[in-house]
């Protein structure tokens, strides 16, 4: 019960965020989404390390 009030409450104030401040909910995701992509490119960068 209380996992599924907390979802909710995380994706009302996801909803309100995004259609009070669309820029800045734009802004966000293009950030989680390149430290995504860099944390990936790390992983790479650590596996060529190992096998050389």
């Amino acid at each position: 019960m209380l996992k599924k009030a907390m979802t909710l409450l995380v994706v009302g104030f996801g909803v309100y965020y995004l259609l009070t401040a669309p820029a800045g909910a734009a802004d966000a995701v293009s950030n989680a989404f390149g430290a995504v992509i860099d944390a990936f490119g790390q992983v790479g960068v650590f596996a060529r390390q190992l096998s050389s």
